[in-house]
């Protein structure tokens, strides 16, 4: 029975993570599969990457072939190295200690790729929140100077209304003035003109 190491979808529409399984190649993709080896979800960034690193090495001794995804995520998680170490020590190249030695070294400078890369992408997005604050800070001081001089330019409009009302009545009042001066001046008029009849 020919097995192949491949990915089985799952979740849901848009948001899939995956299955890595062990499979007889004739079965479905999502179908039965012989056992299950780790799971990948590529949503998150980086990759969440969970693998049963030495029951790979054991399908990969037996023969099984990955698909070209699962031979790139053996081989991120180190299980092809592994393998490799482990026909070393079958031939007497190394020990049992030194291939797990190199094993360990290996897997200590992934992680330190791995950090390194978590690290600047969240310096990358603590960079963009500040740019974006940045920018609103903009938005916002340009906003209350439009507001202010909207104020300024009501307030002028409106001093200049009363200013314009003031002298409305100033002349209103000068013209009441001037009809009482001369309601009055005809009033003596006529008294006097009683007088003088």
């Amino acid at each position: 029975m020919p097995v192949k190491l491949r990915l089985q979808r799952h979740g849901k529409k848009g948001k899939p993570f995956f299955w890595i399984v062990a499979a007889d190649t004739r079965a479905k993709r999502d179908g039965k599969f012989l056992e299950k080896l780790g799971i990948y979800n590529p949503n998150t960034n980086p990759a969440t990457i969970e693998l049963d690193v030495d029951g790979a090495v054991k399908w990969l001794q037996n023969g099984a072939q990955p698909t070209d995804t699962a031979r790139a995520i053996l081989s991120y998680k180190g299980a092809l190295l592994k393998k490799h170490l482990a026909g070393g020590v079958r031939k007497g190249a190394l020990t049992e200690e030194q291939a797990e030695e190199k094993f360990k070294a290996w897997l200590e400078e992934k992680e330190g790729k791995v950090d390194a890369k978590k690290d600047s992408l969240e310096k990358a997005k603590e960079a963009e929140k500040a740019k974006a604050l940045e920018a609103e800070k903009e938005v916002n001081a340009k906003r209350e100077a439009e507001v202010k001089e909207a104020e300024e330019a009501e307030a002028v409009a409106a001093a200049e209304a009363e200013a314009a009302t003031a002298e409305a009545t100033d002349e209103a009042t000068v013209e009441n003035a001037e009809e009482e001066v001369g309601a009055a001046t005809a009033e003596e008029a006529k008294t006097e003109d009683k007088k003088d009849a």
